[in-house]
């Protein structure tokens, strides 16, 4: 397995607390989200068949240390619900995903991601990544690397990110934020073609391995907010 590439990007916008809100209800056709019923689902999945989230990300979407499944919890709604409905169009492919999206209903979507979106749960204690690794991803995030393209003008300082559009990176599982990065290369992720899919064959493996090492140990805006 190769890994390359950056990760998650899309388009980048300034939305005050109603265009949130607007957004949001506009992704399940007006319905207000129930995190107390996302919470159930993710518990224990639906009558339709959907499994319980819990079994790969955990109930307070943590997900585990070892990065095959990324850290969901108090990522945006929106960014969430996104990726979920590529998932079921087929734009992120994903033998596992792609049928439990398709398996979910709309409000079942506004739901989940509105509950993952509001837990505020702790990191995972991991492993220390090699200093050397880290300082390299931190050039690569903050000046860039081809053509100058560094991480931070989409994704924020720290990989903090800009919600509601696109994701924090901070604190995320360096597997997970690696294996993604092929996906955007190998193609399997079509949701940003003219951003993260050029961005991600710039990259070779050692750069891609450092920015993630980079992000995994850098506190997400929950931890800093928490403290």
């Amino acid at each position: 397995m190769t890994f390359r590439g950056l990760l998650l990007v899309g388009t980048a916008g300034v939305l005050g607390p109603l265009g949130v809100i607007t957004l949001v209800q506009a992704q399940s056709g007006g319905h207000p989200a129930d995190a107390k019923r996302g919470a159930v689902i993710v518990a224990q999945g639906t009558a339709k068949g959907a499994p319980p989230c819990a079994q790969c990300h955990a109930f307070n979407g943590v997900s585990d240390a070892s990065g095959a499944f990324p850290r969901l919890t108090g990522q945006s709604a929106f960014y969430l619900a996104g990726q979920l409905r590529d998932f079921a169009s087929g734009v992120r492919a994903s033998a596992l995903m792609s049928p439990i999206a398709k398996a979910l209903s709309p409000d079942d979507v506004s739901d989940v991601t509105a509950y993952f979106a509001g837990v505020n749960a702790p990191f995972l204690p991991l492993k220390a990544p090699d200093a050397a690794l880290v300082k390299r991803g931190e050039e690569l995030a903050k000046v860039g690397g081809p053509e100058r393209l560094h991480c931070d003008n989409c994704h924020g300082p720290g990989g903090g990110g800009e919600p509601p559009m696109i994701p924090y990176l901070a604190g995320q599982y360096a597997h997970y934020i690696a294996f993604t990065l092929q996906m955007w290369q190998e193609g399997f992720r079509k949701n940003s073609p003219d951003a993260m899919a050029v961005i991600a064959k710039k990259l070779d493996d050692e750069e891609i391995l450092a920015v993630a090492a980079y992000y995994q140990q850098m506190s997400s805006p929950l931890e800093a907010a928490a403290k």
